[in-house]
């Protein structure tokens, strides 16, 4: 299994629903959805399309005397985005696409029982294998019989894999003792949902204009000898239908502006430092004065890490502010509460079997929650109405007073857990949906008064607790720029924290050092219950998290964490020379 990652990245948006229909099992098909929708949406061929060709490989497709499928989805996700990116004053980007992607989910048993247990066959395991693989793209063009001829491809070739993989289940199952297990797959309520079409409004002259003048602003620091000012804009449309008779339609909206940085400390070390905005809107995003003071800052954080002393490892308390506690619990635990992980022989599950103990501090609550769409005006990333597989999303209590209450599920179903979905089903692209966190809340518990604090004494907490220790000096990690973890049983179960911005302070002055060169280590279960206090406030880190499933957007909130013992290791560390002429605009004199 690979690690998962939480960078901060750009990452796509969604809106509001303005349509929602639930139906029964016996749901009308896409054409009650195009009078729904309006008789000229464009939309509605695409789904009519898409239900079409679903209905046809429901009714007639299979091999022989063989099953057919008990269950067909089809998804496609219908992308424009806009690309720019300025270095130094210049424009270096200026693009604009399109694309379309299909997914196509064949399964083959029942609900109970299907293929989706069987593992997959290495080069060695004497598995037959496809010849081809179909491309899993799908037309631009309005060309409903080529969009059909994609899904009809991949459905053959999913088909075919279903049923060997089931054929080889129940044959290995000659020789499996019997026992108790989960259902294969969980039974959900069809919806029809088609969401009001969304504007897409994008001034490429004035961004291009704004990022300009952003980057050029470097040029007034030659020691930082790269830069970038990325913008995007990107609406995806997507469409689900499946043979239970779910349909759907949404639109999702992103700008983003990411600001990077890169210097050579100097010893060398390669700095690279930057922030990331995002919305819904592009009024979201800072331009003109509020853009330029958000690049200045970036310029001094990163001028000032150039001449800050590289830390030693270190074993003491630390403060971490709101995005890296969120970025804590986002690497330490959530991961660890996502269904799939708590029956896979292949994961460490370190909390499969917990539900009804304490797993964190008891002053603490946590819960996931895709239906928020802000915290305190700040968009969140992880807002959705509907996962990739047709599900409503809904808020999980998982988390409450330190006590596991629960997991993130799809439909995919966990051993012991009511086999329903939570609706947290989600993937990149044409990958297949698992489950992921989507806004991920920490909160203090209604009974924790005790241990949430102003961060005025929750700072001076930190200083008395350093005194406490005997250590000559304590941690704040004031800004992180990402994490990962190993949820393998193949390795550790750790996880790692990337700060960006790190200050000593002296245990007896309380005077503060920018240090650099130090990344977050630890046990998940041990670092989390050593947090002592959390702040009032709560802020939000927005980006990417990366896993099986590919990258999806997410967020993290939380409050300002006091923990009495952190692990701090140094970063790699390849040192080199800086460039050795100064940029071609300041004068070899200088």
């Amino acid at each position: 299994m690979s690690d998962s990652s939480f960078p901060r990245v750009p990452f796509p948006a969604t809106v509001p629903c303005v349509v929602l229909l639930l139906l029964g099992a016996c749901a009308a098909g896409p054409a009650s959805l195009g009078v729904l929708a309006g008789e000229d949406d464009p939309r509605m061929p695409v789904l009519d399309a898409m239900a079409s060709e679903l209905s046809r490989s429901r009714e007639r497709l299979t091999i022989g005397e063989h099953e057919p499928p008990y269950f067909i989805s089809y998804r496609l996700r219908d992308t424009k985005s806009f690309h720019m990116q300025a270095r130094y004053g210049a424009l270096f980007q200026d693009d604009a696409d399109r694309n379309r992607v299909t997914h196509v989910e064949v399964r083959v048993g029942s609900y109970d029982l299907d293929n989706s247990g069987a593992a997959r066959q290495g080069i060695f395991g004497g598995g037959t294998q496809a010849t081809y693989i179909s491309r899993k793209d799908g037309p631009i063009d309005a060309d409903m019989e080529a969009l059909k001829a994609s899904f009809w491809l991949t459905t053959d070739e999913k088909y075919k894999q279903a049923l060997s993989d089931y054929l080889r289940m129940q044959g290995e199952g000659v020789y499996k003792p019997e026992e108790k297990r989960a259902p294969s797959f969980s039974r959900e309520e069809p919806v029809t949902y088609v969401q009001e079409p969304v504007d897409f409004d994008f001034d490429q002259d004035l961004w291009r204009e704004e990022i300009r003048a952003a980057s050029r602003l470097f040029r007034g620091a030659p020691e930082i000898f790269d830069n970038l000012v990325r913008l995007s804009a990107r609406k995806e449309t997507r469409y689900v239908s499946n043979t239970e008779g779910a349909r759907l339609v949404t639109e999702d909206v992103l700008y983003s502006l990411h600001v990077t940085a890169v210097a050579r400390a100097e010893d060398g070390m390669l700095l690279t430092h930057g922030r990331n905005f995002t919305g819904r809107s592009e009024s979201d995003l800072p331009r003109g004065e509020e853009l330029h003071r958000k690049v200045e800052q970036v310029m001094d954080e990163v001028l000032a890490l150039r001449k800050a002393p590289v830390m030693d490892p270190f074993n003491g308390p630390a403060l971490l502010r709101p995005e890296a506690t969120g970025v804590l619990f986002h690497e330490a635990v959530g991961h660890r509460l996502e269904g799939e992980r708590q029956d896979d022989d292949e994961s460490g599950r370190t909390f499969k079997g917990q539900i009804g103990r304490r797993i964190v501090p008891a002053f603490l609550t946590v819960y996931d929650d895709p239906t928020l769409e802000k915290w305190d005006d700040v968009p969140l990333n992880g807002y959705y109405s509907f996962d990739d597989e047709a599900v409503p999303a809904r808020r999980v209590d998982l988390i409450e007073e330190g006590v596991l209450q629960g997991y993130l599920l799809s439909r995919t179903p966990v051993k012991g857990v009511e086999p329903r979905s939570t609706g947290h089903g989600r993937a990149q692209g044409n990958r297949d949906p698992m489950a992921r966190m989507s806004n991920f809340v920490v909160t203090p518990a209604e009974t924790a008064d005790d241990h949430v604090l102003e961060m005025e004494a929750l700072e001076q907490r930190l200083i008395e607790e350093a005194r406490r220790q005997g250590s000559e000096y304590a941690l704040i990690i004031e800004d992180i720029s990402g994490g990962d973890t190993n949820v393998s049983i193949w390795g550790y179960q750790a996880f790692r924290g990337v700060p960006s911005i790190v200050y000593r302070v002296d245990a007896e002055t309380g005077e503060r050092e920018m240090v650099r060169g130090v990344e977050m280590v630890g046990t998940p279960l041990t670092v989390v219950n050593r947090i002592a206090a959390v702040s009032r406030e709560k802020g939000v880190f927005n980006g990417f998290c990366g896993a099986e499933s590919g990258f999806v957007p997410v967020s993290a909130v939380a409050p300002a964490a006091l923990i009495t013992e952190i692990e701090m290791q140094r970063q790699r560390r390849d040192a080199e020379r800086a460039p050795i002429l100064p940029p071609p605009w300041v004068s070899d004199e200088e």
